[in-house]
């Protein structure tokens, strides 16, 4: 395509969004009538719908017998900066960074808990040399970069006779990429993104390191009560078998246990690891087959198969904030693509969502539409 030929196919859904995200496949509000609505999540419904949701977490992330799964408020940052705020303090911490939300944790972890952290930082579109952790420390990470995709590749580098702890903020991961549980002490997430769930809510894993140190460990600033774990120094198992801190949306929660109903039904999690793979796939050849428009992960080893975050490279696009904004308003008023634009702390481009609920024939139903954008906004670019 050399010019700005209207593409014949339109995305069956647009919804490329990178959180909230898509909803599943043939998603109706229908599905969510089972819903304990105006009823209590003390009750024995509402306490039964959060543990199957705790259950069916567990069962399609396989996530080990003894690792608690906890629902937290606050979405992923209230998941991380429970964890944060709970664990850090008794040994020393390195913050690793490579995109905006590992960026916030840093905030958290040297300006507000004021630790003396060791902090590692990467460019958008790379991530750190995890070769020169010091895992004895506690380590705390974003495993894929939602606003850079890049995500760490897999769980080699971190030592299983590690001292120190590893929290990890996998949302945008987890159900979409294999989790070394083995090598993860704290893992966080928030459903609204891989599963399309509602927002509000994050999870909140541990293992059996993490809750020896919440019991251990008496951090040396107050905690606020929905940040608090234990009671009398001991875990609150209640938490991690659905006695939530706080009031829970049980309308979410359904719409929760919908998603994950519906991911058991397509074979779990390599089901979903497959169709984040394929959409990613999708993504990449188009990319390899055009010189205009590049990957913003620097080293195909380490792209984010959910958040594939692209860059235009064309030398004649005078101002590269202004072309990426002018191609997502293009996509978006010809409802082929919603919400698409790069995040805003992030380098200019686009950032298409590619997470399991998306379907790959709407990935490729999108792509000659970035072309058909790209060729008429240079177009407008050289009549300006």
């Amino acid at each position: 395509m050399t010019d700005a030929k209207t593409p014949a196919t339109r995305p069956a859904n647009p919804r490329f969004s990178s959180g909230p995200c898509a909803k599943i496949p043939d998603f109706r509000l229908d599905m969510l009538a089972d819903a304990p609505l105006g009823r209590s999540h003390r009750a024995a419904i509402g306490k039964a719908k959060l543990a199957e949701a705790i259950d069916l977490t567990r069962t399609v992330l396989g996530v080990p017998a003894d690792y608690r799964i906890g629902i937290v408020p606050g979405s992923d940052t209230g998941a991380v900066e429970m964890a944060m705020w709970s664990l850090l303090g008794a040994r020393g911490v390195e913050m690793l960074a490579w995109e905006s939300f590992g960026e916030g944790w840093v905030t958290d972890a040297v300006k507000q808990l004021k630790l003396d952290a060791t902090v590692r930082k990467a460019p958008y579109g790379q991530i750190v040399d995890f070769a020169e952790v010091d895992f004895d420390k506690d380590v705390v990470f974003t495993w894929n970069g939602t606003t850079s995709g890049v995500r760490v590749p897999d769980g080699a580098a971190i030592p299983a006779d590690r001292s120190g702890l590893t929290i990890c903020d996998a949302t945008s991961a987890a159900f979409a990429m294999d989790l070394p549980w083995d090598k993860l002490d704290v893992v966080t997430f928030s459903w609204q993104k891989v599963l399309g769930g509602e927002g509000a809510h994050g999870v909140l894993i541990l293992s059996p390191r993490a809750v020896e140190r919440l019991e251990s460990h008496t951090p040396a600033w107050p905690l606020p009560k929905i940040f608090r774990l234990t009671k009398g120094g001991k875990l609150n198992e209640g938490i991690f078998k659905g006695e939530t801190i706080n009031t829970p949306s049980m309308l979410a929660v359904e719409d929760y246990l919908v998603a994950l109903k519906w991911a058991q039904s397509i074979g779990g999690l390599p089901a979903m690891v497959a169709r984040a793979d394929a959409n990613a796939q999708a993504v990449w050849d188009f990319v390899a087959r055009h010189d205009w428009i590049a990957n913003l992960a620097e080293d195909a080893a380490l792209a984010s198969t959910t958040s594939v975050c692209l860059k235009f490279t064309d030398p004649r696009i005078a101002d590269g904030a202004a072309f990426a904004r002018g191609v997502a308003k293009r996509l978006e008023a010809e409802g082929v693509a919603l919400d698409i634009g790069a995040y805003r702390d992030a380098p200019p481009g686009l950032r298409i969502w590619c997470g399991s609920t998306v379907e790959t024939a709407d990935v490729q139903a999108l792509l000659p539409w970035i072309e058909w954008a790209y060729h008429a906004e240079i177009a407008a670019q050289k009549a300006a």
